[in-house]
């Protein structure tokens, strides 16, 4: 099985990260779930991984929090987005936190429809054109094909 693996970070301080990390974390799930039921059936597997970053780390590159990899690619080099910064708040201090700017709009929460854009891009690039994947492999006789989905 070939896989597809999403890497995001953000930073953690003293158990608290920013309210945009807080968000894109929700829609990173709801991303990896959609991505995870439908790239089965094409025999790839999703693999989330989230790392945290400390605030000596985060104050050194803030671009660093909140940056979402997909197979070891920027997700917005998948979908011809923009890095950018915003004031943010409490926890991220003085620096600008990550944003991606794509037609104009600047996203400080990653939604999960880009991220699942950007994870069908990517995973296009797994699939083999040579082999059938679907509902009905392995079911020989016509009338059940019709049946099995």
């Amino acid at each position: 099985m070939k896989t597809l693996k999403i890497k995001w970070q953000r930073l953690i301080s003293e158990g608290q990260t920013c309210p945009r990390c807080n968000s894109t974390e929700k829609e990173l799930n709801k991303a990896f779930l959609t991505l995870k039921k439908s790239l089965v059936h094409f025999g790839i597997e999703v693999i989330l991984e989230k790392n945290e970053i400390s605030i000596a780390e985060f104050q050194k590159d803030p671009l660093k929090s909140n940056a979402i990899l997909i197979n070891d690619k920027p997700l917005e080099d998948w979908v011809n987005g923009k890095v950018g910064s915003t004031n943010c708040c409490d926890v991220c201090g003085p620096y600008d936190c990550r944003t991606i700017e794509m037609n104009g709009e600047i996203y400080e929460t990653i939604p999960s429809e880009l991220i699942i854009k950007a994870g069908l891009l990517a995973s296009s690039q797994l699939i083999d054109p040579q082999t059938s994947f679907g509902c009905c492999e392995g079911v020989d006789n016509k009338a059940n094909q019709s049946n099995c989905c």
